[in-house]
C-alpha cells in the first residue's frame, strides 16, 4: 500500500489522514484488520540500536513472526533469534544468512537441533545437564550458551520461572562440557517480558560477569559472549521510560565486561508492538445493566488474545466522536470470557462503526485462534519497501 500516515505509538485521537487510511483499508479488505507498518518496525529497531550501540540485536520472532517484519529488519542489518523449526523455515524463506541467527529455546527436540544445524545456525542455548548432553553428537558443529535464571515478579512474564539455572549449575555444566568436548560460547539470561526496571539487567550482567571470572579461575575456557535477552518495555496505556534513558545503566554495566566479550540481545516486543494497529467493527449491540455492550468482529480469541496471554492493556478508541457513555466491548464468539474491555467510555456507536486499538504488534496475531470459526484478522502490510523493490526489479 501507499506510504502510511499512521503514528501507531501516538496516544492522541486519530487525525483526519489516519481516519481516511483506516476507512479506505476497511473498504478494500473488510474488517477485522491488523495494519502493520514496516516503517515503525524500522524506527523501533533504529531506536534500540542507538540506545545499545555495542550490542548485536537478534530480533525474537515469537511476538510477530511475519515475513514483512523479517524483510524490514534484514534490510536494516538486524540478526534474528530463533526458537523453533518453523521460525528457521521463516527466516530461511526470506534469505536471512544463517550466521546472523541464534537458537535460544532452552529445551529442544533432537529434530529441532538438526533442523537448525541443517540451515546453518550453530549457536544454541541450554539451561540444564540433560539439555547439554543432547549436543554430544553435534559437538563438532554447535556452540552453546548457558542460560542463567534471574527471577522478576514485576515483569509481564517472569521467564526465569520456567527457564534458566543458578550460577553454581552453570559452572558444573561448563566443567561437564569440557569433559564432553562441547564448546561453551558464553552465557545468556532473560529478565522477563516488558521489564520496566533497568536495574534487573544490571544485576544480571554483574552476576554473569562473576560467573565468567569464576570460570577462568577454575581453568575453564574463557567465555566470549553474553546474551542479555529481551524484555525492553514499550508504552501501552501507561508511559514507560524512553529507551535511550532506560538503556543508560545497562550500557554502564556492560562496560564492566572484558572487551573481548561480545554482547547480544533478543528484542521482540519493543520492535513490533508499536508497529500494528487493529481495526474491528461493531457487529451488534445490547443494553445490559446500564451499559451498552458492543459486539465486535474481533476479540479475545482473535487479535485481543494478548489480554489472556500477555496481560495486555491496549489503548482503544472509536473513530466516531461525541458524548461518551459507559460501554463494554465484547468479542464475536459465543464464549462469555470473550470480553475485550469493560466500563470503557465510548460515544454511541452504530453497527458497522469502527474500533481502533494501538500498540497491537506483540503477542496478538501470533497467539490468535480460529475459535468458533471466526477468521483471524487479515494483516495489511504498509511500507514494505523491500517487497516493493523486488516487484520493481
Amino acid at each position: 500500500m501507499a506510504h502510511s500516515v499512521l503514528d501507531f505509538s501516538s496516544f492522541s485521537a486519530l487525525s483526519a489522514e489516519e481516519t481516511h487510511l483506516i476507512e479506505t483499508s476497511v473498504a478494500q479488505y473488510g474488517a477485522p484488520l491488523l495494519l502493520l507498518d514496516c516503517d515503525t518496525v524500522r524506527s523501533q529497531y533504529r531506536a534500540l540500536k542507538a540506545a545499545l550501540p555495542d550490542v548485536t540485536l537478534h530480533f525474537a520472532l515469537k511476538p510477530l513472526p511475519h515475513p514483512a517484519v523479517v524483510r524490514a529488519l534484514l534490510d536494516e542489518g538486524a540478526s534474528f533469534d530463533l526458537a523453533t523449526s518453523g521460525e528457521v523455515d521463516l527466516v530461511a524463506s526470506q534469505g536471512v544468512p544463517a550466521e546472523n541467527t541464534i537458537h535460544t529455546h532452552p529445551i529442544k527436540r533432537d529434530i529441532d537441533i538438526r533442523d537448525a544445524l541443517a540451515y546453518g545456525c550453530q549457536v544454541f542455548v541450554v539451561d540444564n545437564m540433560n539439555e547439554l548432553e543432547k549436543f554430544i553428537p553435534y559437538r563438532d558443529e554447535a556452540e552453546v550458551l548457558i542460560r542463567l535464571s534471574f527471577r522478576n515478579a514485576e515483569a509481564f512474564a517472569d521467564l526465569s520461572k520456567k527457564f534458566g539455572c543458578s550460577s553454581e549449575s552453570a559452572i558444573k555444566m561448563m566443567t561437564r562440557a569440557q569433559e564432553l568436548g562441547i564448546r561453551i560460547k558464553g552465557l545468556s539470561f532473560h529478565v522477563g517480558s516488558q521489564t520496566t526496571n533497568p536495574n534487573k539487567y544490571v544485576e544480571a550482567i554483574h552476576a554473569c560477569r562473576a560467573v565468567m571470572e569464576e570460570a577462568i579461575e577454575l581453568g575453564l575456557p574463557a567465555l566470549s559472549t553474553l546474551d542479555i535477552g529481551g524484555g525492553f518495555p514499550v508504552s501501552y496505556c501507561s508511559k514507560v521510560t524512553p529507551i535511550k534513558e532506560f538503556c543508560r545503566p545497562i550500557n554502564a554495566a556492560l562496560a564492566t565486561l572484558p572487551e573481548t566479550v561480545q554482547v547480544l540481545a533478543e528484542p521482540g516486543r519493543f520492535i513490533v508492538a508499536p508497529a500494528v494497529m487493529s481495526v474491528a467493527s461493531v457487529m451488534g449491540q445490547a443494553e445490559r445493566e446500564g451499559e451498552t455492550w458492543y459486539y465486535l468482529d474481533d476479540g479475545v480469541y482473535g487479535s485481543f488474545s494478548g489480554l489472556m496471554f500477555d496481560h495486555g492493556d491496549y489503548p482503544i478508541m472509536a473513530i466516531k466522536q461525541g458524548e461518551r457513555f459507559p460501554s463494554v466491548l465484547a468479542g464475536p464468539t459465543c464464549d462469555s470470557i470473550d470480553v475485550v474491555a469493560e466500563h470503557i467510555m465510548l460515544p454511541k456507536l452504530e453497527n458497522g462503526d469502527l474500533i481502533v486499538t494501538r500498540v497491537m504488534g506483540a503477542y496478538t496475531s501470533a497467539t490468535a485462534t480460529d475459535f468458533n470459526f471466526f477468521k483471524r484478522a487479515q494483516t495489511v502490510v504498509l511500507n514494505d519497501m523491500v517487497a516493493d523493490q523486488r516487484m520493481i526489479g
